[in-house]
């Protein structure tokens, strides 16, 4: 398929978004760290329905979406691989979610991994920086989220707690306490808005952003559908 030379971004989104986002331009490296196959060339328009369709689990050979993930052309410098594949909260997910990012983030410096639910259904977001994971946090509901934390709260987690005049650092025993009930309903929006300051966040795409390649829908390794 021939991409258009005026092809330009747009906001990907659906109800239920998972990414990887890396602070590179190496797309074909980051197809081959993920172990990606068969990448088939789209337009931003394609990308696009193919995530929300995924998303929402409605392709017939992709019932759980975890088949197939659409890889950005490169971005202001970063690389988005979009898919439920990408869920850093998912308990089937998270483990290799996890490696995955720290291996990355080995070979590009950084990567991060992100759970939005844009009509308030939960946040998730996974830091990792030099082989390391700096953070890991999911608000998604589940009675398990609090297992999943890693690492200390992010600059921007402890701005807005201290803004809501709550304490900037907290135990994960007191995650289901009164006084963080407010601070549990903040946090189901904020992976939009952290990935937003971290780096480029699939949701905010615009046609002003330096754009170079073309980006593609490629098989996952999962071998159990």
């Amino acid at each position: 398929m021939r991409i258009a030379r005026d092809d330009q971004p747009r906001p990907l989104s659906t109800c239920w978004l998972y990414w990887i986002a890396v602070p590179t331009g190496d797309q074909a490296g980051v197809i081959a760290s993920l172990g990606l196959t068969r990448p088939v060339p789209v337009t931003f328009a394609e990308a696009e329905a193919v995530i929300d369709e995924d998303g929402h689990g409605e392709a017939e050979d992709n019932p759980d979406g975890l088949a197939r993930v659409y890889v950005s052309p490169e971005i202001e410098g970063w690389t988005l691989v979009i898919g439920p594949w990408c869920d850093p909260c998912n308990t089937d997910r998270s483990d290799e979610v996890l490696r995955l990012c720290v291996d990355l983030s080995s070979r590009y410096g950084g990567a991060q991994a992100y759970y939005f639910g844009i009509q308030n259904d939960g946040s998730a977001w996974l830091i990792a920086e030099h082989g390391v994971v700096v953070r890991r946090y999911c608000e998604t509901g589940q009675v398990d989220d609090g297992l999943l934390t890693l690492g200390e709260p992010l600059v921007q987690e402890r701005a807005e707690r201290e803004r809501m005049g709550l304490p900037p650092v907290w135990e994960e025993s007191a995650r289901n306490g009164d006084a963080e009930e407010e601070w549990k309903w903040r946090a189901f929006d904020m992976a939009d808005e952290i990935a937003s300051a971290l780096g480029v966040n699939p949701l905010t795409l615009t046609e002003s952003m330096r754009v170079h390649g073309v980006g593609v829908l490629a098989e996952t390794p999962t071998p159990v559908r």
